[in-house]
Formats: structure tokens, sequence, C-alpha cells
């Protein structure tokens, strides 16, 4: 009778674990990494993370915490591709980090060129595409690095930073925290071997400061006068950063001009009270208004690769919350627009308030997904968040406005004009949605948006007199002395933007969203706190606190069959949140 020796069980048993490791190698789920700024080219921010779940998403525990040495306004959006994650820091740098661990594999440490800066020193993410790393800087650069040292490859001048005229804050009470001038932060996005981004701070506006809370909003002050300049998206080689084309956000006189029709409403039917008569009165006396007309771009643009459409938001005009030297429509300002990602033509432009002076830049991201009409038809959809407290639908063909959704936040006196008594606007200049993306899940047909509520007085009032300057009118917009809050709310898209549900916080809520396919939302807040809450009812179902404001959009991948939600935890100064350095990354226990 056949009896094994002790060699054939070993070889056995190395044959059954050698099976076992082909069998377990076959069935292992594929790493799920965040590879744009929106997750994808929709910017839906939806992520597929098996094992995360409402029932598991209570389970959640820090597994590496990075620090930067870096305590700043802290907004970007990391990358992770290749097991890598690449994030950009408060004044444009940039590290690599080991996405399982956190260990810093290398860092590029930006060196201005300038040391005017409109806007601070956030930055909203980097781009990654083959093998080299892109970062917008708050000097106006695009510099692109080698994926694998950080090592700069270019580095070009977006614009011109001295070249954009500042408000002057002489004879005005409070300390000067910033004015309009040129800069980059948002993240930048590749297409078709170009890489695309676009640059801020136009019409920013004079800023003034807290007392003693250095970069905290007092208020932000328009007055009239040339000041910033035109913004643009512009898209650039990957390989050389050569230039290939230039889309500027304020239309030219050979375009047809930035005056348009001198329109009465908005496109959804909503008074502006506007004194036309007036404006037309003053058109030749301002004709030159447009070379100094803003429109920033404040975030990464969305691209539909089947029609070759990019599509984003236009900031608002300059100067800022004073409109008495740029009469007109003021076209592009203050509009969702679509141009050819090829050649940066213009295909159509919504523009969401004509001839703004309240402040309501287009600056969420905008998101594509598909929108049923109720003859059961298909259409291509693109949806923006806005500061106006209702989330848009247009038909991404034409730009046609299929729908509003209900307001998200509370809305008063949103076209009044400034008063000397102090006119009180809600949402006004900080929003509803500022910058924050929202995420789709288009499966739930539900939008999700973080907004705040953070009501404004609008005034008119007079600088002093100096010595070579007369007193001079301005217009300010200041946080009201009342209660402020914010808000997370579900929009149900096969609703016509019916509220699904909305839970109210305990600080306006800035930073984003990200939503997962399981049915888990997570947002942060300023009081440190990140937070997940059920997608289909809005419960809150875990939350951890950070030590500093989570002011930037989470994200999600898997590493190893293993789901991870990172997020930068560093506050935002402008509106009073506690400031840090930390990435931190969650995830279920081992």
């Amino acid at each position: 009778m056949y009896r094994p020796t002790l060699t054939t069980f070993r070889r056995l048993a190395a044959t059954v674990a050698l099976a076992a490791l082909a069998v377990s190698t076959a069935h292992a789920a594929p790493d799920r990494e965040w590879p744009v700024f929106g997750l994808d080219h929709a910017n839906t921010r939806l992520a597929d993370l098996p094992g995360l779940t409402p029932a598991t998403v209570r389970k959640l525990v820090p597994k590496w915490i990075y620090q930067s040495g870096i305590a700043a306004t802290f907004q970007a959006t990391p990358i992770v591709t290749g097991g890598r994650m690449y994030v950009s820091l408060p004044g444009s740098h940039v590290v690599a980090l080991d996405a399982r661990t956190g260990s810093e594999l290398w860092r590029y440490t930006h060196r201005k060129r300038s040391e005017k800066l409109c806007c601070g020193p956030a930055n909203r993410g980097v781009a990654v595409e083959d093998g080299r790393v892109f970062v917008a800087t708050v000097d106006a650069r695009l510099v692109a690095l080698d994926a694998a040292n950080g090592k700069p490859v270019w580095d070009i001048e977006l614009a011109k930073p001295d070249s954009a005229p500042t408000e002057s804050g002489d004879g005005i009470k409070g300390e000067v925290g910033g004015g309009s001038g040129v800069g980059a932060a948002a993240a930048p996005l590749v297409v078709d071997g170009k890489v695309i981004v676009g640059i801020n701070g136009v019409g920013y506006g004079l800023h003034l400061d807290v007392p003693g809370r250095s970069g905290q909003l007092a208020s932000v002050v328009g007055m009239a006068g040339k000041y910033g300049g035109i913004g643009f998206l512009a898209a650039f080689d990957t390989k050389t950063g050569k230039r290939v084309w230039q889309f500027d956000t304020v239309r030219k006189p050979a375009d047809g001009g930035w005056e348009g029709d001198f329109v009465e409403q908005t496109g959804d039917g909503l008074a502006l009270n506007r004194n036309i008569a007036e404006e037309r009165a003053n058109a030749d006396r301002y004709r030159d208004a447009w070379e100094y007309g803003g429109g920033s771009v404040w975030n990464a643009p969305a691209y539909d690769a089947g029609t070759g459409l990019l599509f984003f938001g236009t900031g608002n005009p300059s100067p800022q919350i004073n409109d008495s030297t740029r009469p007109g429509d003021n076209l592009y300002t203050a509009s969702l627009v679509a141009i050819d990602a090829r050649t940066g033509r213009h295909v159509w432009h919504y523009q969401q308030i004509p001839h703004d002076k309240w402040g309501y830049d287009v600056a969420s991201p905008a998101v594509l997904f598909d929108h049923r009409a109720q003859d059961g038809r298909i259409v291509p959809a693109v949806g923006h968040a806005s500061k106006l407290g209702w989330f848009y639908v247009h038909d991404r063909s034409s730009g046609a406005l299929l729908y509003r959704s209900e307001a998200y936040v509370p809305q008063d006196n949103l076209f009044a004009a400034a008063s000397r008594e102090g006119t009180r606007i809600t949402p006004g200049v900080a929003g509803g949605v500022n910058w924050s993306p929202a995420a789709v899940d288009a499966g739930r047909g539900l939008a999700f948006v973080a907004a705040m509520h953070m009501p404004m007085r609008y005034w008119i009032k007079e600088s002093a007199a100096t010595a070579d300057r007369p007193a001079q009118r301005y217009d300010s917009m200041e946080p009201a002395d009342e209660p402020q809050w914010g808000v997370l709310a579900a929009i149900d898209l096969k609703r016509r933007g019916k509220l699904k549900w909305s839970v109210k916080t305990g600080q306006p809520l800035i930073g984003g969203v990200l939503a997962l396919k399981s049915g888990v939302v997570f947002t942060g807040e300023g009081d440190g706190h990140l937070s997940a809450f059920d997608s289909l009812s809005g419960k809150r179902l875990w939350r951890f606190q950070t030590g500093a404001g989570v002011n930037a959009p989470p994200i999600g991948y898997t590493l190893d069959g293993k789901p991870h939600v990172a997020v930068a935890a560093g506050g935002s100064a402008i509106w009073g949140y506690r400031q840090g350095d930390a990435v931190i990354v969650f995830g279920l226990p081992d």
C-alpha cells in the first residue's frame, strides 16, 4: 500500500497554497483610485467602496495621519493613483505620500515670484497624468512636476500678478486682508494632452479682516474704478507648457461686447431691480469697463468626452459689489459656460446673475448626469449648486434651463440694493453653496450639497478724506449680527429638484461632499468634525473630531481591497475656522 512521504505532503501543501493564491488573486477586487479632481470627468464625486456601508461606517477609525507643518487654510482634494496620494498644500506646495501608510515620498516647495497675492494661500488640488503632477499656484503660475520625484519639468506664467490693479483701503476703517489681483487656486484638468486651468482674483474686491483675527472676513468692499482684470480658462500642452488656447470670461467688443441686452430679469424670471435707464446713459462713459471685467474661475471644469465640451462657472464682475462703473449685463461673468475642449471656442452660456452686484459667483464645480424628461426622454444634463440657494439643471447641449430645485437655504432680498441703513440680504456674498463641490448619485437620483446660511448687511458707506484723496462712496457686504448655520441637503433629481431631506449643522458648511454608491454621504464642518450621513434619510451615522476645521472635500479609494476615506483638516481663515495641517485617512478595523 502506498504511503505518502513527508516530502509528498510538503509538495501537496505548496500546490494547494499556490492554487489558493491564484484563486484569491483572480477574485481580488481592483484598486479604486481617485484619479482626477471630481473622481471622474463628470465631477460626480460618487465613489464605490465595497465594504463601507450605512451599517459599517460607524466602525471607521483613523488609519494614518500626515502633518505637513503648514497650518493654514487647506482646501485640497487629494489625488490617489498608482498607490500614491498627491496633495497640494497651502502656498501651492505639493507632497506625494504613500497612500497605504501616509509616509512622505517627496515634497515640492513652491517659491513665489510675487508677494502680491489676492486671495489667501489655499489651493484646491493637482492633476496627475502621464508621469507628471500639475499645480496652479497662488502667484499665477502653472508648474509640471515629475511624479516620481517632485522635480519641476516646466514652470510657466499664467498671468502677471503685478499687472492687476488693487483697490486702496485709504480712508476705510479696518485691516485689509486681500484685494483684487490674480492667482490660481483651482485644480487643473488634463484632457487629450492638454492641461486646463483658470485664474482667479480678478474681481475679488477689497476684503477687510475681523480685528485681531487675521484673514477672517469682516466685510467685502467695492468701489468705483478699474481693478483686477479679465479672467480666463486656458489649455497648455502637457509636455511643453505651451499655451494652446485661451477663453476669456469677459466678452470683448469684437465678439459683441459684455454689455449684452440690459436685461431686467434673470433667466429664470427674477427681477434684478436694475436702473436700466441710468446704465444705458452711462454706457459710453464706461465703454472700456470690460478691460477690468473680472470673471474668476474658481474650480476645475467638468468634461463630456462624447461631445468634447467643458463646463465651468465664472466669478462676479469687477468692481465687486459696486456696479456704478460697469453698465450692462457684464457677460460672461456670473455664468455657467460651455466651451470646446479642443479649441476653447464658446458654445453656450447661461448667465445666472446678469449685472451681479451681490457677489453671487458661479463658484461650485459643474456636475454632469442624465435627466429623464417627463416624456421619458433621457437628456444629458449639467447641474450647478449656486450661491443663490438653488440647484440649477441645464440641457448639456444648449444650456437651456430644465429646472431649478427647491431652495436649500433661506432667501430674502436676493437682489436688493445697498442702503445707508444696511439692507439685509441672504444668502449674499457667502452663499448658498460657495466653492464647495456637490456630489451626484445617479442611481438614487440625488444630488448632495453643503451650504451656508450667513445673512449679510449691504451698506452704502463713505471713506474718510485724506490729504490726496477726497471722501469716496463705497459699498460693503458684511455678515449680519444674527445666527448662522450650515445645511447639508439631498435634492431629488427624479422629482425636479424637490428636497428629499435637509440637515442643519452648527456652522456654515464650506468644503464639499463625498457620496458612496452604498448609500453614505460625507461632509466636514468648521468645528473639526468629519461626519457620515445616510443618503436616503439624512440620519447622521458617524463623526470624528479631527482637531481643525474640515473645510476641504473628502475623497474615497480602495487599496488591497480595503476602503479608505481621506480628507484635509486645515480649517479656513476667511470663515474663522480653526486652522491645521493634517491629511487624515480613515478605514475599517483590520
